[in-house]
């Protein structure tokens, strides 16, 4: 199988936009049809609560004919257009969906924020894990996300194997950024989140990326649209992740980026697995 994960940065943009970055992410968009992955994770849908526009669903079906798709938006009392989360998939494939709830604090629950597929021999699961925001405001409530997911992740892992990915808004390690002495208090590389990183894959999961390419710098995932130079530079997090269950962790074949060319923020990630 061929799986690819992206945070997208709203889907509505790349549908519907008329901006030249709006056209660099449909050019991404194409790539990853290219590549034929049988299934497709995309986080940061920035959708309403009532799911794609006949609009978006018209460029869909343009655009990837041969897929059927799931989605989860953000919800009262959630923000409106926040977060959300969509997987598309090959229409010969008949996986079921859920949308879980996993004792999260305040609204994050509500945010869209992971959808799960299964299938007959294993689980394909997405997470857009909460930032801890500005003056890591969120840094608590965050670290109560990170306990429950990892639980809702374990719980999966008793059944069947997992092919978890996302945007885990977590650089793990001093080699997963570009400039760790700056960044040691900062959202995605607290102390507080990368140990809770590491309870995550110590419950039983295999970083992809890492298994294949052991301790190579840098390569990233994110690079800050806000800083000009962050693209060419590649000044950058690697925070977006394939992870799979410990005992399938020997049938990876290849857990890459793809690249964007200088379109910032986030690349796809692919991963090639045989199940």
């Amino acid at each position: 199988m061929i799986l690819i994960s992206w945070n997208i940065d709203s889907l509505n943009a790349a549908l519907t936009g008329t901006s030249a970055r709006a056209e660099e992410t449909r050019q991404v968009l194409d790539k990853i049809h290219d590549a034929n992955p049988d299934v497709i994770a995309i986080q940061e849908t920035k959708l309403r609560a009532t799911g794609p526009t006949k609009k978006h669903q018209k460029v869909l079906a343009e655009k990837f004919p041969e897929y059927d798709y799931v989605w989860r938006s953000s919800e009262e009392p959630a923000r409106k257009g926040y977060a959300g989360t969509m997987y598309l998939y090959k229409k010969e494939l008949t996986p079921k969906a859920s949308y879980p709830v996993i004792g999260a604090p305040d609204t994050m629950d509500a945010e869209g924020r992971i959808i799960t597929l299964e299938f007959d021999k294993f689980f394909v699961t997405q997470v857009y894990t909460p930032n801890s925001g500005s003056g890591l405001k969120r840094l608590a409530d965050r670290q109560v996300w990170d306990e429950k997911y990892t639980e809702y992740l374990q719980k999966l892992d008793q059944e069947k194997p997992v092919l978890a990915s996302g945007d885990y808004n977590c650089a793990h390690t001093e080699i997963d950024l570009k400039h760790p002495e700056n960044n040691h208090h900062s959202a995605g590389f607290t102390d507080e989140e990368r140990v809770d990183f590491t309870n995550l894959l110590n419950a039983g999961f295999t970083d992809t990326f890492r298994k294949v390419h052991g301790d190579i710098k840098d390569v990233y995932s994110w690079w800050a649209q806000r800083v000009r130079t962050a693209k060419a530079n590649n000044s950058g997090w690697r925070i977006d992740y394939w992870l799979v269950s410990n005992r399938i962790a020997d049938k990876v074949v290849c857990s890459e980026m793809i690249d964007t060319g200088k379109r910032a923020d986030h690349c796809p990630i692919l991963l090639e697995i045989n199940l």
